[in-house]
Protein backbone atom coordinates (compact mmCIF):
# COMPACT_ATOMS: atom_id res chain seq x y z
CA UNK A 1 0.00 0.00 0.00
CA UNK A 2 1.28 3.47 -0.90
CA UNK A 3 -0.14 6.89 -0.09
CA UNK A 4 1.34 10.17 -1.32
CA UNK A 5 1.03 13.08 1.13
CA UNK A 6 2.33 16.62 1.51
CA UNK A 7 4.05 17.22 4.84
CA UNK A 8 4.02 20.91 5.71
CA UNK A 9 5.42 21.15 9.23
CA UNK A 10 7.33 19.34 11.96
CA UNK A 11 4.16 18.53 13.91
CA UNK A 12 3.01 16.37 10.99
CA UNK A 13 6.37 14.56 10.98
CA UNK A 14 5.94 13.91 14.71
CA UNK A 15 2.42 12.60 14.07
CA UNK A 16 3.73 10.15 11.48
CA UNK A 17 6.47 8.89 13.81
CA UNK A 18 4.10 8.55 16.76
CA UNK A 19 1.49 6.62 14.76
CA UNK A 20 4.09 4.43 13.02
CA UNK A 21 5.58 3.47 16.39
CA UNK A 22 2.21 1.93 17.31
CA UNK A 23 2.06 -0.16 14.11
CA UNK A 24 3.06 -3.81 14.10
CA UNK A 25 4.16 -3.66 10.44
CA UNK A 26 7.04 -1.68 9.01
CA UNK A 27 6.20 1.78 7.70
CA UNK A 28 8.54 3.53 5.30
CA UNK A 29 8.62 7.06 3.92
CA UNK A 30 10.13 7.80 0.51
CA UNK A 31 10.97 11.32 -0.68
CA UNK A 32 11.18 12.43 -4.31
CA UNK A 33 14.99 12.36 -4.25
CA UNK A 34 14.96 8.61 -3.61
CA UNK A 35 15.78 8.66 0.10
CA UNK A 36 13.92 6.19 2.30
CA UNK A 37 13.38 6.45 6.06
CA UNK A 38 11.87 4.17 8.67
CA UNK A 39 8.76 6.06 9.79
CA UNK A 40 9.40 4.91 13.36
CA UNK A 41 12.70 6.84 13.45
CA UNK A 42 12.46 10.58 14.12
CA UNK A 43 16.09 11.04 13.09
CA UNK A 44 15.55 9.20 9.81
CA UNK A 45 12.40 11.22 9.14
CA UNK A 46 14.24 14.49 9.70
CA UNK A 47 16.71 13.60 6.93
CA UNK A 48 14.05 13.53 4.20
CA UNK A 49 13.21 16.35 1.77
CA UNK A 50 9.67 17.64 2.39
CA UNK A 51 9.67 20.35 -0.30
CA UNK A 52 7.68 17.88 -2.45
CA UNK A 53 5.09 15.25 -1.45
CA UNK A 54 6.43 12.05 0.10
CA UNK A 55 5.15 8.48 -0.20
CA UNK A 56 4.16 6.53 2.90
CA UNK A 57 4.53 2.79 2.29
CA UNK A 58 3.14 -0.04 4.44
CA UNK A 59 1.99 -3.62 3.82
CA UNK A 60 -1.12 -3.17 5.99
CA UNK A 61 -3.89 -0.82 4.83
CA UNK A 62 -5.16 -0.19 8.38
CA UNK A 63 -1.69 0.83 9.59
CA UNK A 64 -1.24 3.09 6.58
CA UNK A 65 -4.57 4.83 7.19
CA UNK A 66 -3.81 5.36 10.89
CA UNK A 67 -0.45 6.98 10.03
CA UNK A 68 -2.04 9.30 7.46
CA UNK A 69 -4.81 10.27 9.91
CA UNK A 70 -2.29 11.00 12.67
CA UNK A 71 -0.54 13.51 10.42
CA UNK A 72 -3.51 15.86 10.60
CA UNK A 73 -4.24 15.69 14.33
Amino acid sequence: MVRQVKVSNFAEVQGIVSAAAKCYNEVGVHDMKGSIADAKSILGMMCLDYSHPVKIVCDDEHDLESVVRAMHQ
